[in-house]
């Protein structure tokens, strides 16, 4: 985690700050629940750094059309930007370390993650 950190350093987000606005990348405007799943946070937490995002200029927050007591969350020009310019260092570090694990043993680690996501 040490090279993603620096990365993340750099853009001025933290590791779970980059989550929610990958989440927000690959599947769009969204309510904080589906966020905190893709995510892999609790929904307290996720409203923690929602409010940080929120602060920075990276997300917007919106009531939800269909109803009002739900909102729905995106992320801002500003927010997309830092994932364009730190996604091609992210994949070069994902791919680093696939490389010096190995196809098998990247593919046992992915398992126990999902595994241990899914306790």
């Amino acid at each position: 985690m040490g090279p993603i950190r620096n990365m993340l350093a750099d853009a001025g987000v933290t590791e779970q700050q980059w989550r929610v606005l990958r989440v927000l990348k690959e599947d769009g405007p969204q309510e904080p629940t589906h966020i905190a799943e893709r995510a892999c946070l609790l929904l307290p937490s996720l409203t923690r750094i929602l409010q940080k995002l929120e602060a920075k200029g990276l997300i917007l927050r919106r009531v939800h059309p269909g109803d009002k007591r739900r909102q729905i969350v995106e992320a801002t020009a500003k927010g997309e930007q830092i994932i364009r310019d730190n996604i091609q260092v992210s994949i070069r570090l994902a791919d680093e370390l696939r490389t010096k694990l190995g196809p098998d043993r990247h593919e046992v680690l992915l398992d126990l993650l999902n595994d241990l996501h899914d306790l």
